[in-house]
């Protein structure tokens, strides 16, 4: 019987799981999305969401510089890099996790990853996973917006034409001088010509 006793073994010694759990993590902190098997992805997101929350509690501390922290302050961000430090060995990875990742998921509670099945492994049939983190949710909206909709190849082919004409427009009326709105008259005027 296994009462009471969590996570996979995965046919390997203590110390070699241990080390290979810290590279995943440190891994998937690293470059925010990593390929691997289905039972590697369940057990390193386990160990990646508590580091990550490591850091997120302490997420208030971080933002005040540390000659302002008090010494209990001072404490906690230190206690929590050493937690951390217990599963990731990467000190780059650490610094990363503090510093970029830990503003992103403040408002979080959890649920920093996601696993996205990819199939079999073409050599043994494995089934393999995508473990990445969740994107950040304010740079989807502002790239949605910055997008132009277009539908059809002519409006498509109009629309930087028409951007480009509104900024230089945009630009001439700023500056105001008699010289620049005679050079877009003289842009606008000279059209190629088709063949």
């Amino acid at each position: 019987m296994r009462h009471r006793v969590a996570g996979l073994t995965l046919s390997r010694t203590s110390a070699h799981r241990q080390a290979l759990f810290s590279n995943l993590v440190a891994a998937l902190l690293t470059h925010e999305s990593i390929r691997t098997t289905d039972a590697k992805a369940k057990e390193t997101r386990r160990l990646a969401e508590r580091t990550i929350t490591w850091a997120r509690r302490v997420g208030d501390v971080l933002a005040k510089k540390p000659d302002r922290r008090s010494t209990e302050e001072s404490a906690q961000v230190v206690h929590a890099i050493r937690m951390a430090r217990r599963v990731v060995r990467d000190r780059g990875a650490v610094l990363k996790l503090f510093d970029e990742l830990a503003p992103r998921f403040a408002s979080r509670r959890g649920g920093y990853t996601r696993i996205v099945k990819l199939g079999q492994r073409p050599g043994d049939a494995a089934p393999m996973s995508l473990l990445e983190l969740i994107p950040d949710d304010s740079i989807p909206a502002a790239k949605a917006s910055d997008a132009p909709e277009t539908k059809g190849k002519g409006t498509a082919a109009k629309a930087p034409k028409a951007e480009a004409a509104a900024s230089t427009k945009s630009k001439t009326e700023k500056s105001g001088t008699k010289k620049a709105v005679a050079s877009e008259e003289k842009t606008t005027a000279k059209k190629p010509k088709s063949k």
